[in-house]
This record gives structure tokens, C-alpha cells and sequence, in this order.
């Protein structure tokens, strides 16, 4: 099973540089960060986990930013958004930001997408809440027309495109519906979020991972409905908090890699954590 970390990168924390560096010379698999534009002080969606919101949230690096200085000092660190806010992002800047930090760590992207909790954070970038689900969805079939290898347009509900060049292409070829890196889609188990990974991304990243039992073999179904290779599914627990009866129990169902959660802290608590983390590698 390859262990990959993720962090809430702030600029308060460990530097994304020594992350990186010391992730790749420990034998981690990845590091995927989150992304948050603003946190209005206005807000009034709850928390997910309950209780008040933490400060990292409202002093979140630029993932995109972050995950290109880590490309440039290592060599096999995977790289990846957990998650872009995919709603929150014109499209066209985001496919070309995508394929540069593909393109330029040769390959090593993955995409975490996700629709957000914040309403009030998504409404600053002209987000209509109950639409954002399709939303995202019409932007990435507007990112893969951008991706495809010949100039190729798109119109779709929310935006569109001309056929044009675009340069560079994500590194990975197309597998069935999906053009570009790999591509996870985060959020709670349910056929709407199925529906949507079966029809533009390579699998599930679920956070916290609780509840796979039920909703992993619900997710393939779905899957297969819509004619993907079973084999290709792939579900990706994501900032767990490790211990060595869970994740024997992921690899019972069949996951290869999982995401554990460091702490949004300097780099002496960050390091003593990824000591204790080392057991599982």
C-alpha cells in the first residue's frame, strides 16, 4: 500500500520545500494539499467536523503554488490537490495550471476535485450553491477539451471554449472517458458523487475513510453501470489518522494507497510525526 501524507500548508508551517524533501528521502508515496481562497468572517455554514473552524483554514498556501515548489526539489513525490475547488476556478486557467505542474513534474499530478462546504466562500467567487455540483462537472469537460490532442471546442451550460491550441498536455494518456491526470473526486458516498466519478474520474477520494465497507462496493456498481473497467477504480482514504487494524482492513478491500494526515504545524512537530508514521511505509 503506498502511504501518502497531506497538510494543511500555512504560512505558519514546515515550508512545502522541506516537506517535500523530507517525504521523498523518508519513501512517502505523495503529498496532496488542500485549498481554501478566503474564509469570510461572515460565515454561517457550520463546520463538517463540528465545533469552531481552525485557524489553517483561513491561511491555506496556494495548493498549486505550493505543489510546484515541491515538484522542483524532488524527483519520484507524488503531487496533489486534496481538493481543488473546482467550482471556485475559471476554467481555462485552471486546465492550463494543471498541465504546467503536470508537464513540468513530469507526470507526477494527481487532481483532487471536490464542491465545497463554504457557501459563503464559494458565493464571493459567483457560485450558485445548488448548482456547483454541475458546475464542476461542465468545467471539466471543458479542462478535457483543452487536454484533447487535437484543438477541440466546448459548449456547455456554464462556459465554453473555442478550439484552440493549448500547451502544454497533462503527461498521462486517456483511459475511457478521462483526459488528463489522474483524477479523484472527494466528497461524501452518495449517487450523485458516484455518478460523477463514474463519468469523468478515476475513482473516490473519501475523507477520513469511514464507512468503505458499505460504500465502496455501491461506488462499483455504479462504476460498472456505466461501463468502466472494474479493474481501474481506484479508492484513495484521505486524511486518516493511521492505525496498522485500519489500514489492514483498507487493504482487505482492495485499496492501494491512503493519505495521512499531518499536523498544520513547524517543522519539528511535522517531522516527529512522520517518524511515527514511518511504521506503516
Amino acid at each position: 500500500m503506498r502511504i501518502a501524507t497531506t497538510i494543511f500548508l500555512t504560512d505558519e508551517t514546515i515550508t512545502p520545500v522541506r516537506l517535500a524533501r523530507e517525504l521523498e528521502q523518508r519513501g512517502f508515496a505523495a503529498l496532496y494539499l488542500p485549498e481554501h481562497t478566503h474564509i469570510p468572517v461572515s460565515r454561517d455554514t457550520p463546520y463538517p467536523a463540528g465545533g469552531d473552524l481552525p485557524p489553517e483554514y483561513g491561511r491555506t498556501l496556494d495548493p498549486f503554488v505550493a505543489l510546484g515548489q515541491a515538484a522542483a526539489v524532488t524527483e519520484r513525490l507524488a503531487l496533489g490537490t486534496g481538493i481543488t475547488l473546482i467550482a471556485q476556478h475559471d476554467p481555462i486557467d485552471l486546465a492550463k495550471q494543471i498541465a504546467t505542474l503536470d508537464h513540468l513534474s513530469g507526470g507526477r499530478f494527481t487532481l483532487g476535485l471536490g464542491f465545497g462546504w463554504n457557501v459563503e466562500e464559494a458565493a464571493d467567487h459567483g457560485v450558485t450553491w445548488r448548482t456547483r455540483r454541475e458546475l464542476g462537472r461542465d468545467r471539466m469537460a471543458l479542462m478535457r477539451a483543452l487536454w484533447a490532442d487535437e484543438p477541440t471546442g466546448y459548449e456547455g451550460e456554464f462556459g465554453s471554449v473555442r478550439a484552440s491550441h493549448a500547451y502544454p498536455k497533462p503527461v498521462q494518456e486517456a483511459r475511457g472517458p478521462v483526459t488528463g491526470p489522474r483524477t479523484l473526486i472527494g466528497g461524501a458516498a452518495g449517487p450523485k458523487l458516484f455518478a460523477h466519478i463514474a463519468e469523468y474520474a478515476d475513482g473516490w477520494l473519501p475523507i477520513g475513510g469511514r464507512g468503505l465497507t458499505e460504500s465502496v462496493p455501491v461506488l462499483r456498481e455504479a462504476w460498472e453501470s456505466a461501463g468502466r473497467d472494474p479493474k481501474q477504480l481506484q479508492v484513495v482514504p484521505y486524511a486518516v489518522l493511521p492505525s496498522a487494524g485500519k489500514l489492514a482492513h483498507y487493504a482487505d478491500l482492495g485499496i492501494e494507497e491512503v493519505v495521512l494526515q499531518l499536523p498544520p504545524a513547524g517543522a519539528a512537530e511535522v517531522l516527529r510525526t512522520l517518524d511515527d508514521y514511518a511504521q506503516y511505509l
